[in-house]
């Protein structure tokens, strides 16, 4: 049998932030997991995410420390509509986190934005467009924050 994917775990240096987080976005994050070094969440379709403490990794990796650089894993949301998407953008940053692209049209047929969590991994937040192209929308912006 080949191996299949089951887990995707998240390493944060603020447990009760980045739980805080992914809760705005849905995941339904048990009450007091704050408290725990290591928390993972079921998600549909059997997949799981995990958040360890750097204390927790560091603790069976001593050596382990943050990547530097650009994040080359992201986590994507799908939003139950173009506005939705701009709605779940707005109420992030109005909450303090970090815009990194504001919503747009993307030539893929998606409306698109990508937020930061707290630990500076980037978080797409997509739904499809109605007509599967880029079209014309008030608050459209492609530059960067």
């Amino acid at each position: 049998m080949a191996p299949r994917i089951d887990l995707v775990g998240l390493v944060t240096s603020d447990m009760a932030a980045s739980l805080a987080f992914y809760r705005r976005l849905g995941l339904d994050v048990p009450a007091g997991a704050e408290e725990q070094p290591h928390v993972e969440v079921p998600l549909p379709g059997g997949l799981r995410v995990a958040w360890d403490t750097v204390e927790t990794v560091r603790s069976f990796d001593p050596s382990w420390t943050p990547p530097s650089g650009g994040g080359r894993v992201e986590l994507a949301f799908a939003c139950d509509d173009p506005a939705d998407v701009d709605r779940q953008y707005a109420e992030l940053t109005r909450a303090g986190h970090t815009g990194h692209k504001e919503p747009w049209d993307a030539f893929w047929g998606q409306r698109y934005a990508i937020v930061l969590d707290p630990d500076g991994n980037a978080v797409s937040l997509f739904a499809p467009l109605p007509d599967g192209a880029p079209g014309d929308h008030s608050s459209d912006s492609s530059t960067e924050s």
